[in-house]
């Protein structure tokens, strides 16, 4: 197969680490070759299919110039067997406007994964509200008096913005509400903005655990993403330490509840962040984790995502 990753600029890939960068490496490693562009690059001329500005690249194999460019050239999005869209958040109005271009390119055949109207279908953090079943208290408002209320019915609160990444922007007030006040016009800008708040779960001590949920099948070990010292965030961007675990029978009742139900929305890929038995977060822009849990464990996770893939490209090739 031919595959296009969309995603961040190469140059800043964090390669022992990077999700994206494992999907490659794997992908070329079953002879499939690889190109790469970032959401700047798509364009869509009037009368004209939407293209982007590629470059076909080989991975090397070494740790700093990890890639070697064999080819620059504007293609069709449809001339790839595979698109895979692994833009970074926040979900900004960029974002928005390239799940659109995506789109566009779909109707013209490309095979666009995840779905670009699943991405939209799905802002991170509102995504959980579907499954009340499954979520700690949860309040998503403008409103500073709301707010309050909540920080009353229950206490301790944890409040967020919709559109944050990496542990952005969370804060914890505790039941003597101290910055209370500050903290909401902070992250609502005196009403103009919603944001989310939460009940907190005192597990987060024990990890954040982020949950893979691939072609609809849940992976059999998670990362567990664990505050350290003073912080309340487990994520790896705020210092986080991460320990792959196998996952528990609360987190296989999450994941495949909601999974098979999401890949039938064309979500090949999802990460559900769990605290204790809580769903917080379902990651579908660009979920991390798979050199995490494929070093600790032994696990191959690219090996799973790449056996997702080729079989949604081939099940795609038949849907005329």
């Amino acid at each position: 197969m031919n595959i296009l990753f969309v995603a961040d600029p190469l140059e800043v890939f964090k390669t022992y680490k990077d999700t994206t960068f494992s999907m490659m490496r794997e992908a070329q490693r079953r002879g499939h070759r690889v190109a790469a562009c970032e959401p700047r690059h798509l364009t869509w001329r009037s009368g004209d299919r939407v293209h982007a500005e590629v470059r076909d690249i080989v991975l090397t194999g070494a740790e700093e110039e990890w890639f070697e460019v064999r080819d620059t050239r504007r293609r069709a999005l449809k001339d790839f067997d595979a698109v895979v869209m692994r833009k970074d958040p926040p979900f900004d109005s960029e974002f928005f406007y390239a799940t659109h271009l995506l789109q566009q390119a779909e109707r013209e055949g490309a095979k666009v994964y995840n779905k670009p109207a699943a991405l939209r279908d799905h802002p991170e953090k509102l995504a959980i509200m579907e499954f009340p079943q499954f979520v700690s208290p949860t309040l998503v408002t403008r409103s500073a008096d709301e707010v309050r209320e909540f920080h009353e019915e229950h206490g301790e609160i944890i409040l967020k913005p919709l559109d944050g990444m990496g542990g952005m922007g969370i804060f914890r007030v505790g039941p003597d509400g101290l910055n209370l006040g500050s903290i909401i016009e902070t992250l609502n800008h005196h009403g103009a903005t919603t944001i989310m708040v939460q009940r907190f779960v005192p597990e987060i001590t024990q990890g954040d655990k982020r949950v893979l949920v691939i072609g609809g099948k849940v992976a059999p070990f998670c990362l567990a993403r664990i505050p350290q010292g003073s912080e309340i965030r487990g994520n790896l961007a705020a210092g986080g330490k991460g320990v792959a675990q196998p996952i528990s029978e609360r987190d296989r009742e999450i994941a495949e509840t909601i999974g098979p139900l999401l890949a039938e929305r064309g979500q090949l890929l999802i990460g559900l962040d769990v605290i204790g038995d809580c769903l917080t977060e379902i990651n579908v822009t660009s979920p991390t984790g798979f050199q995490e849990i494929t070093n600790q464990t032994g696990f191959d996770v690219p090996a799973m995502f790449l056996d997702a893939l080729e079989e949604a490209v081939d099940r795609d090739r038949t849907v005329v």
